[in-house]
Parts: structure tokens; sequence; C-alpha cells
């Protein structure tokens, strides 16, 4: 796996990044470190990067289980160390996994296998951050956003 970081120049804190696939992503820092703001910092990207990272073993684990899943979403709320370097100390992930008739038992064990052998971000994670999750199973329709 590779990547490329760029910075975008003298006025700021604007990093893109290419990755070996060819797809594009930016981050910026905040104003007062040089920032001017316009995209995800480099750590919510770690975040993101791990919360779709499980989410798609959850659908991917689901789906092989023949189970009829249709929406799939995560909220992530994360604490930080106070101090430098400031690594995630916690981490709790709230799953909403919409479907017909979907067995508590099979979704629990899809993100436990997620969290415990598949997702390697999580695994990453794990080794400084305290991880847990919490799921709330929505039959049929589109899954709500879950708020964090």
């Amino acid at each position: 796996m590779e990547c490329r970081i760029d910075w975008g120049g003298p006025d700021g804190m604007l990093f893109v990044a290419q990755t070996g696939t060819g797809h594009i992503a930016a981050m910026d820092g905040a104003p007062d470190g040089g920032g001017n703001n316009l995209a995800p910092r480099p750590m919510e990207m770690i975040l993101v990067g791990t919360g779709g990272c499980t989410a798609y073993d959850v659908v991917l684990i689901l789906k092989r289980g023949r189970h009829a899943v249709s929406g799939c979403s995560v909220a992530l709320r994360a604490e930080r160390a106070e101090t430098d370097p400031k690594v995630f100390t916690s981490i709790h992930f709230a799953f909403t996994v919409t479907g017909h008739n979907l067995p508590l038992a099979a979704v629990e064990r899809a993100i436990h296998l997620s969290h415990e052998k598949y997702c390697s971000a999580t695994a990453m994670l794990s080794h400084t951050a305290k991880i847990d999750w919490s799921v709330r199973i929505v039959e049929g329709g589109a899954a709500q956003a879950v708020p964090v």
C-alpha cells in the first residue's frame, strides 16, 4: 500500500493525499495551528478510516451469512490523550444496522469479528485506545444517522 502527501504551500497547512489506487483526499489544520479549516484534520481521517474499515467488515460478514442487510452506519466518538503524542485513548462505535429480520446475535458477531479479527485499523488503535461499541438494529428501510 502506498500514498503520497503534498503540502499546499506557504499560505496554510492544507495537504493533499493521493492513494496508491489514485484517489485524492485533502487534510487541513485548525486556524490556531496555521491551517485554514478547509478539510478534515489528519486525526479525523484516521477515525474516518477506522469507521469505514469496520463498517465494511460488518456488511461483508452479514452478506456472506446471507442476512438481508440493507444499511449500515457507524458513528464514532473518540477521546485523545492530553499530552503529545495525543493518541486516541478511547473510541466508541455506535452502529446502526438496517435490514429484514436481522438477528441481533448475527449483527453482534459481525461487529465482534471485525473488531477482534479483521479490521486492521481497529487492531492498531486498540494498542492505545479502549474500544467499545453499541448496536441498534432497524427493521426495513434506510438507517438513520446515530448522533455523536
